[in-house]
C-alpha cells in the first residue's frame, strides 16, 4: 500500500453476496455541542477540552487525530458516556448525555454505543463466538442471528468461532473484539487506537475490517488514532489541538494527514 493512496478494502475484498455499499446519510449518529472538559481548579486546573462543536454521521468513519495530550481521547470518552463533561452538550443520537443517571448511562452504553480498546478485553476461557455475544448474554438479548452472520463474514472469522483466545494471533483477537463491538448493531462504535497493539500488518486487515462494516452494514465509526495510515482508512480526519479543533479533512490519505500534522507541529514550535 503506498501512502499517497486511499487504502483498499481488506485483500479478500467484500464477501460474495454483499449489499451494496452504503453512504452517510448526512445525518449525526452522535454530536457535540460546546462541549468542554476541565480537570482540576485554580491554579491545577486544565482545560481539555475548550467548547467543541462537532457532529459524527451515520454511516461513516471518522478518525480523530492531534498531538498526545489534545483532548483526542477525553473527547471520545465524554461523547461516549464514559466521562462526564464539564459543560455544553453530548448527545448520542436525539439523546442528551449530560445529566443521565448511571444506571441509564450504562444502559445506552450496553445497547447504543460499540467500544474497541488497544486491549482486546477477551475471557480466555470463552470461545471467539463466546466473547462476541458475551455483551448481549449478560444483557439478555438473542442476538439477531441473520446480522451475526453478516458480522462474522465481513470481519473474517467464519473458521476461528470456536478458538479461544491463546489460539488466535494478535490481529485475529482483535477482529473479535470488532465483531464483539458490531454484534448488538450499536447506532455507533468508539475506537480508542484499536491497533495501537498490533504489527502494521495485522493492523491494516483490522483498518479494513471497520472500513467494511462502514461500507457493507452501514455501521458508523468514529476512531482516535495518532497514526496517519490509520486515518487514511477513514472518510473524514478532525484534527484536535490543545482542546480545540484546528482542522476537518475530508477523503484523507496517508500523506494528506501527516502534511496536516507537520504543519501544526511547525506551527507549535512557532509560538
Amino acid at each position: 500500500m503506498t501512502t499517497s493512496t486511499r487504502p483498499h478494502d481488506y485483500a479478500g475484498g467484500p464477501y460474495p453476496g454483499a449489499p451494496a455499499a452504503h453512504t452517510s446519510t448526512g445525518v449525526a449518529a452522535a454530536r457535540a455541542t460546546d462541549l468542554s472538559k476541565v480537570y482540576g481548579q485554580g491554579e491545577t486546573q486544565v482545560v481539555a477540552l475548550d467548547r467543541i462543536t462537532v457532529e459524527f454521521r451515520r454511516a461513516e468513519f471518522t478518525a480523530i487525530m492531534g498531538p498526545s495530550g489534545s483532548g483526542k481521547s477525553t473527547l471520545m470518552h465524554c461523547m461516549a458516556g464514559l466521562d462526564a463533561i464539564s459543560s455544553g452538550s453530548a448527545r448520542i443520537g436525539e439523546t442528551e448525555l449530560t445529566g443521565l443517571k448511571d444506571k441509564k448511562l450504562t444502559q445506552l452504553r450496553r445497547d447504543r454505543v460499540g467500544f474497541i480498546f488497544q486491549a482486546f478485553n477477551l475471557l480466555p476461557t470463552l470461545s471467539a463466538l463466546e466473547n462476541i455475544t458475551l455483551p448481549m448474554d449478560i444483557a439478555g438479548r438473542k442476538p439477531d442471528k441473520a446480522w451475526l452472520d453478516r458480522v462474522i463474514q465481513t470481519v473474517g472469522l467464519a473458521d476461528r468461532l470456536k478458538h479461544r483466545p491463546n489460539q488466535l494471533s494478535g490481529g485475529q483477537q482483535q477482529r473479535v473484539a470488532v465483531a464483539r463491538a458490531l454484534a448488538s448493531q450499536p447506532e455507533i462504535i468508539f475506537g480508542d487506537e484499536p491497533t495501537g497493539n498490533l504489527d502494521s500488518r495485522a493492523g491494516a486487515e483490522v483498518l479494513g475490517f471497520l472500513r467494511n462494516s462502514v461500507r457493507e452494514l452501514g455501521q458508523t465509526v468514529v476512531m482516535v488514532t495518532h497514526d496517519p495510515v490509520a486515518a487514511a482508512y477513514a472518510d473524514r480526519v478532525v484534527f484536535l489541538a490543545d482542546g480545540r479543533i484546528v482542522d476537518d479533512m475530508a477523503g484523507p490519505t496517508a500523506d494528506s494527514v501527516l502534511e496536516r500534522m507537520k504543519s501544526f507541529d511547525a506551527k507549535a514550535r512557532r509560538s
